[in-house]
């Protein structure tokens, strides 16, 4: 039975959502320090309000306000508070002051939980961290290794610095005490795929992965001055997470095919074969209408700055977007789930319904699953794009919660040809591997959402690919020619790795290409003639008959068959396309862009991961890969990667020696 306090609550959202709503506007800015450097991590208020956002890494924010609103505080730790009026212009840029004040207690998110340090007083203050540089302003950690307990020195931008290890020059009161609430983050052991012989296992089948939430994860984690787990790091979504320059099609099919040869960076005894994908794009005006569902947890644990208020900002940025055949319907759920806006065009209502939402209880997310299905389902566009968006930090703990309910939940739900759309947010208690499930059993894609700027991405830039999907079920199937191909590994997509029997069973699911989506997968192949036995051994079968290899085949220099399945997004049966390629090897120098930053980001990702098979890979290898091949980069997403490699090498005590 439901709580009356829970019915009360969702009751006065849904009496606001309905309220008239004064004129709204946008306001952005930067915020610097009298030095003129970017603020990260600001928080930007409505006066006499809990409303706010923060600044990203680059001092930006953005807020929208209505006309109630006259001014704007801005906070940031070790700088004057402010307060500035709203006046005509939609653009306010603050310069924050350094503030001398005692810190008496500082409490700071981090990627693995809340750290909270009282101990330390100075004349100049107190000072508490552990983070890394640019995530929260004027901060700059050195650690041991960023485990609990290390050593750790800690500085300020204008206040000063002390180490746990060495506090000579502070006036110590007492110990220090270190509180750190247990990192509950949840990620799935990966067991790396290993090279197979292509004479006892000659298909490759998998599905495609479209998903780009570990490369964002990822970020955050480095940016927080941590290196990520291995379970964190799953290659294909972090090559997956920049598009790369693929040919339109030019017929009926929903996507192009392209394949690239070259010799492995990190093992030039060894070959890379790149697989990509290029879906269809849609001009946007030309996209079906869309009936979109709001899921969206405001559970207790989404009570922080990037949660709820960052999920609020990313949703209020789609409905700027949105045109005016799109329709909007929210949920959400707490202790319960509840309706708080039924489907609507109407954007002032859409907005008012997000900015009242705040965080408070238990999380059943099984409950609001079934009652967002049920709403879509109830205002389901037969020619429309149809489609939940799950917005969570995936910590559900009331009711359905567990992964096998959970997963059965979404695969029921799925055949109402509902797509889902999952965007995790947070850190400290993320459920990494729930949401990648949830996503992977309900026809939809997955994103992790690590700041405002990443919600432009995924909303703005690649708005098409997120909501639309162009075909279903996508399967490669590929064979690999003995004579040719001695060995191979298929480079991550370790959950994505299906039965050869599966390619023909259309009733196995599989991903869904978005309208401009970018799919690249990329096999490392240990050639004909190699000395190399890299695959596990078995024993000779006793009833079947095993033809030998002896010679390479210069007359069929055919390296491998492609097959690959798709459906279209309202169809049931699947289609096939057959392609032969052709062995045609280039050197690393020589390859393409698209060949090179794919294998820049994986063997990224092998380091990352301490992968068995990262040979000769090293960070100065990756940087140098990746440094050539750019590309357009029109939004700088690849020359953010650098920035990220910088990082990681510091952080790296391997990339020290």
């Amino acid at each position: 039975m439901k709580s009356i306090k829970s019915m009360l609550g969702i009751l006065a959202i849904s009496l606001c959502c309905f309220a008239t709503n004064k004129t709204e506007r946008t306001i952005t800015g930067k915020v610097t320090d009298e030095k003129g450097a970017a603020v990260a991590g600001a928080t930007v208020k409505l006066c006499n309000s809990k409303k706010g956002v923060s600044s990203n890494s680059q001092g930006v924010y953005s807020i929208t306000v209505n006309e109630k609103v006259t001014c704007l505080t801005f906070s940031a730790v070790g700088l004057q508070s402010q307060k500035v009026a709203i006046k005509e212009s939609n653009t306010i840029d603050v310069k924050m002051i350094f503030s001398n004040a005692d810190l008496d207690e500082v409490i700071i998110q981090t990627a693995y939980g809340t750290v909270k340090k009282t101990a330390y007083t100075g004349s100049q203050g107190t000072v508490v961290a552990k983070a890394f540089a640019g995530q929260i302003y004027g901060l700059s950690v050195t650690n041991g290794g960023g485990t609990p307990g290390s050593n750790t020195t800690i500085r300020i931008r204008g206040i000063g610095s002390l180490s746990n290890s060495n506090t000579s020059q502070w006036n110590k009161e007492k110990d220090v005490q270190d509180e750190e609430e247990p990192n509950r983050e949840g990620y799935d052991k990966i067991t790396e795929n290993g090279f197979l012989s292509t004479k006892q296992n000659p298909l490759s089948t998998f599905s495609i992965d479209v998903d780009a939430a570990s490369y964002s994860n990822v970020r955050r984690i480095l940016n927080a001055g941590s290196l990520p787990p291995a379970g964190a790091v799953r290659i294909e979504e972090m090559i997956n997470y920049f598009k790369y320059d693929y040919p339109q099609p030019t017929n009926n099919l929903p996507f192009t095919i392209n394949t690239e040869q070259s010799i492995c960076p990190w093992n030039n005894q060894h070959q890379l074969v790149l697989v990509g994908l290029q879906g269809k794009k849609i001009d946007e005006e030309k996209l079906p209408p869309a009936s979109l569902t709001f899921l969206i947890d405001v559970s207790g644990s989404m009570d922080s700055q990037d949660k709820l208020p960052l999920v609020k900002s990313s949703l209020l940025m789609l409905v700027d977007k949105l045109r005016e055949q799109d329709k909007v319907a929210i949920v959400v759920y707490a202790g319960n789930a509840g309706l708080v806006l039924p489907s609507t065009s109407n954007k002032e209502k859409i907005k008012a319904a997000i900015e009242n939402l705040e965080a408070g209880g238990s999380t059943a997310g099984g409950q609001g699953i079934k009652l967002a299905y049920k709403t879509a389902k109830s205002s389901f566009l037969k020619e429309g794009n149809n489609r939940v968006i799950l917005c969570t930090d995936g910590d559900f703990n009331v009711g359905t919660s567990s992964d096998d309910e959970l997963e059965r939940l979404i695969e029921e739900e799925r055949k109402s040809n509902v797509f889902l759309t999952v965007l995790g947010f947070g850190m400290g208690n993320y459920q990494d591997a729930k949401m990648q499930k949830l996503a992977d059993k309900g026809n939809g894609n997955h994103a992790y959402i690590d700041g405002i700027n990443e919600a432009k991405k995924v909303f703005l830039n690649e708005f098409g690919g997120t909501l639309f999907t162009v075909a279903k079920d996508v399967k490669f199937q590929i064979e690999f020619n003995p004579k040719q191909v001695k060995e191979y590994r298929l480079i991550g997509y370790e959950n994505r790795m299906l039965a050869k029997e599966d390619f023909n069973n259309d009733k196995k699911d599989a991903g869904e290409l978005g309208s401009g989506h970018t799919v690249t997968a990329l096999y490392e192949i240990v050639p004909f003639g190699s000395k190399e036995d890299l695959a596990t051994k078995v024993d000779k079968l006793r009833y079947q008959d095993e033809t030998t290899i002896v010679t390479n085949d210069k007359k069929s220099p055919e390296m491998m068959s492609l097959k690959l399945r798709y459906k279209n997004p309202d169809d049931s049966t699947s289609k096939l396309i057959e392609r032969v390629v052709i062995k045609q090897l280039t050197l690393i120098e020589q390859a393409s862009e698209n060949l090179r930053f794919a294998a820049a980001v994986a063997e990224f990702g092998m380091l990352l991961r301490k992968s068995e098979y990262k040979k000769n890979s090293s960070y100065e290898n990756v940087k140098q890969l990746a440094k050539n091949a750019l590309g357009k980069d029109v939004e700088g997403y690849r020359k953010e990667f650098l920035s990220l490699l910088d990082k990681t090498m510091l952080l790296d005590k391997t990339a020290r020696k």
